[in-house]
């Protein structure tokens, strides 16, 4: 609801080529509590003036010499200030009124004045203008919220997702449960954990404690978004990311190797920066899996099935520095990269498994 305080703070042009109609309109509306009038017998004036001013509203008269109220309306039309055009004409002539109407004039007063006519009109037409002022805001700001509302739901799930989500109306904050899930029947996982960092942690301040993890996490962040990786999740000092959803792609294991590799390269030039000696140790494995949203308020997008289990393995049951892959993500990459055969090791849950470690990218010839 627009106050009348409000009203009467509308900024007012008059314009009349008569200056004893621009003194009585000015006089009647002072008189009626507004404040911000301004008044020209210049027509060709007006454009300026309103560049500078953004009126609220403006009383044109229809004729006067030289350049009259139409070519005016013409001239704001094309300045393009707003999408409103905030005029309320003034004329004698009865068939003026549905020309100026079709012109883009929002109303008219009629010569000779009756001036509580004129009050009422001025009041109406500034009524108007500021609601359609405040509704505009309004808009902008939902829009601006609806923004902001994406970009955190694009920090919480994958784009794919959040915008079948978005697609979805029946979706709510009291029915978000496994809205979302699928299957995929080859992806890559891999998980990265950062080397006796409890130990690390004892010895420095929370502040530097986060300070660490964040400046490692957004560069191995970084290097998920360039190699086409889903991050998934970080647990204390653990990195959890998949390549191959949730769009399917052909290469996933060697985007995770890639991604693997970088992560090695990306410590070592923490290292050297911030003067520490953390190492990464990542363990990698490759299958299928289901991955979906659960939760209600705080949902996650997340996996489930044993290659995550097995490559969380091989990340726990890796060696400091070091990259392990299963056979089966071995298999994917054996033609672009150079690997190493670990050999037959004890894995928790798992019993045996022959392991790699990956070594370096093979040069192409």
């Amino acid at each position: 609801m627009i106050s009348e305080n409000n009203i009467h703070l509308g900024k007012i042009l008059i314009v009349d080529d008569q200056e004893a109609n621009v003194i009585l309109l000015e006089r009647v509306l002072r008189i009626a509590g507004y404040v911000s009038i301004t008044r020209t017998t210049d027509p060709s004036e007006v454009v300026a003036l309103h560049v500078n001013n953004h009126y609220d509203l403006i009383l044109l008269d229809l004729q006067m010499p030289g350049m009259d109220g139409f070519q005016v309306m013409q001239a704001l039309k094309e300045l393009a200030l707003d999408d409103y055009l905030p005029i309320l004409v003034i004329t004698a002539q009865p068939d003026h009124k549905l020309r100026a109407l079709k012109a883009g004039a929002r109303d008219f007063i009629t010569k000779p004045f009756d001036l509580t006519e004129v009050q009422i009109r001025v009041h109406n037409m500034l009524e108007v203008r500021l609601l359609q002022q405040q509704t505009k805001q309004l808009y902008e700001q939902v829009v601006a919220e609806q923004k902001v509302s994406e970009r955190l739901l694009l920090n919480v799930l994958p784009q794919a997702i959040a915008q079948r989500l978005k697609g979805r109306p029946e979706v709510t904050v009291d029915n978000f449960t496994e809205v979302i899930a699928d299957s995929f029947a080859d992806v890559t996982v891999l998980f990265a954990d950062i080397v006796n960092f409890s130990k690390f942690s004892e010895g420095v301040s929370p502040e530097v404690l986060v300070d660490v993890l964040n400046d490692i996490f957004t560069r191995f962040d970084s290097i998920a978004d360039k190699r086409g990786l889903e991050k998934i999740k970080t647990i204390g000092d653990a990195y959890m990311a998949a390549a191959g959803l949730p769009l399917p792609a052909k290469d996933h294991a060697i985007r995770a190797a890639n991604m693997a590799l970088d992560m090695m390269d990306a410590m070592e030039q923490f290292n050297q920066q911030r003067h520490h000696q953390l190492k990464v140790r990542i363990g990698i494995s490759t299958g299928s899996v289901v991955a979906g949203v659960i939760g209600k308020r705080k949902f996650l997008y997340d996996l489930w099935g044993d290659v995550v289990n097995t490559a969380s393995r091989m990340e726990s049951h890796g060696v400091a520095g070091r990259i392990q892959v299963t056979d089966a993500t071995q298999r994917w990459l054996k033609e672009m990269f150079s690997l190493e055969a670990r050999g037959t090791i004890e894995v928790k849950g798992k019993g045996e498994m022959h392991t790699w470690f990956l070594n370096e990218r093979r040069e192409i010839h």
